[in-house]
């Protein structure tokens, strides 16, 4: 059986842990791996909060809880930069929540993704 490598991403929201909890679940083998990326645009504050190292010590945390490498990139581009990690990594399962544009499924990130990494296998939760 292949190794699977899970990528869960996180956003500004503190329910990142059932994410990253369901990316968890993903992961069968003592072999397969587990990421948590959070993208952040340049100008936003990681967890809609003022204290940023508040928030990063929470999402290191719940993503040290379950073995899980933490990434967090701040880029102009959000998109690109979830898709130059999953390629770099060569991520074969994505977990993430909703998208809050869900009605205008033509931009959601979740579709743009879906476009981009067409060999990846997708989670909404």
């Amino acid at each position: 059986m292949k190794t699977k490598k899970v990528m869960v991403c996180v956003t500004q929201q503190k329910t990142c842990e059932r994410l990253i909890e369901g990316g968890n679940n993903k992961v069968d083998k003592e072999n397969d791996e587990l990421y948590v990326i959070h993208v952040v645009n340049e100008n936003d504050t990681f967890l809609y909060e003022n204290n940023d190292s508040r928030a990063l010590e929470y999402l290191f945390r719940v993503s040290k809880a379950v073995g899980a490498d933490l990434t967090v990139i701040r880029s102009k581009d959000v998109i690109k930069a979830i898709v130059d990690f999953a390629k770099d990594k060569r991520i074969t399962n994505i977990v993430m929540g909703e998208s809050p544009s869900g009605k205008d499924q033509e931009n959601s990130i979740e579709i743009n993704l879906k476009n981009k990494l067409p060999k990846c296998d997708f989670s909404v939760i």
